[in-house]
């Protein structure tokens, strides 16, 4: 007979994300409902393996909803990746009366929720990275805030770029995924996107792309380069030198981590955070909840991990050809 669950504990892992404050509220409150007790574990398996925990009550997650980042902060733990580490994590867990695990993360934590499951401890993964790169999912906690920020922040420097008859390199956020780069080129009419999986490194294409359209009497060109090709800078220079027009190199940083995060990111996290406990509450371990086809479901952690996910080779043409 499964063992009873009686406490759930809740980290969040990696990059933070707008959302995982609202992804913590749900599991605190939805849990609280049901009987049981939260342990909020501070700094992901880093605080776990340090015995970072704290009682979680209803109170506990007032007003955060509206508030960007994690009230539970986050790390990378390198020790955690190790069978030493993990072992450690489970022990610290059954000291602390913790039955299951809920990891708010990317593919990296889902990979540590794994490993907690197969020592005993029951885990359920939920999406939590501004990328929009993890494959079981069409949504992740963070991406719809990150990539309005980027979105708005872009339109602020077309503004001036079009004043000054300029070409701007406006970098986002994405070292291994396009996807912020890919909606906000078509959100924002850019001229060329780079994205880590189509770029060629021709910059001769760039330069003639940008002399054409001059000719053609545009007074701006905006290029959006992921984090992942970067150099942002450097290209701005070589740039400005082969076609003789001002270019500006703008990187976004980290500003699309924070802020406040969206409509669709409070609703969707606050969804997925419960469904979460509900999961728990069923027995069910070695989860992630993910949204498909306009429902939220859950896949077996292994058979998430395996997925691919690439962009989409349509709305690739589509941005191209809407840039025209």
């Amino acid at each position: 007979m499964a063992k009873e669950l009686k406490t759930i504990g809740v980290l969040t892992s990696g990059g933070d994300a707008p959302g995982m404050n609202a992804a913590i509220r749900a599991v605190v409150r939805e849990a609280l409902g049901k009987g049981l007790k939260v342990k909020g574990i501070k700094r992901g398996y880093a605080g776990l393996l340090q015995e970072e925990i704290i009682d979680m009550e209803a109170r506990d997650v007032s007003d955060t909803i509206q508030k960007g980042g994690t009230i539970l902060q986050t790390a990378r733990c390198m020790e955690f990746t190790t069978p030493e580490g993990q072992q450690r994590g489970a022990q610290v867990c059954k000291k602390h009366g913790i039955d299951g695990v809920i990891v708010v993360g990317g593919d990296g934590s889902f990979k540590g929720a794994q490993k907690l499951a197969a020592l005993g401890i029951n885990t359920v993964g939920l999406p939590g990275t501004i990328d929009l790169d993890i494959a079981c999912t069409e949504y992740t906690i963070g991406f719809d805030t990150a990539v309005n920020t980027a979105m708005q922040a872009i339109d602020k420097v077309r503004d001036t770029s079009t004043s000054h008859e300029r070409c701007s390199i406006i970098e986002v956020m994405g070292r291994g995924a396009g996807f912020i780069a890919l909606w906000t080129g078509i959100a924002n009419g850019a001229e060329d996107i780079l994205l880590p999986e189509r770029y060629d490194y021709d910059e001769q294409k760039l330069v003639n792309h940008i002399i054409e359209n001059r000719k053609r009497g545009k007074q701006h060109h905006i290029i959006i380069n992921a984090e992942g090709i970067g150099h942002s800078v450097s290209m701005a220079r070589r740039i400005e030198a082969a076609t003789g027009i001002e270019t500006r190199a703008t990187i976004l940083g980290h500003m699309q981590r924070g802020g406040s995060p969206t409509c669709k990111d409070r609703v969707y996290a606050s969804i997925m955070g419960a469904l979460a406990v509900d999961l728990l509450c069923q027995g069910k371990s070695n989860r992630v909840v993910a949204y498909h086809n306009g429902e939220f479901v859950d896949y077996d952690i292994d058979e998430a991990l395996a997925m691919k996910k690439g962009i989409s080779e349509y709305q690739f043409e589509v941005c191209k050809n809407l840039s025209i």
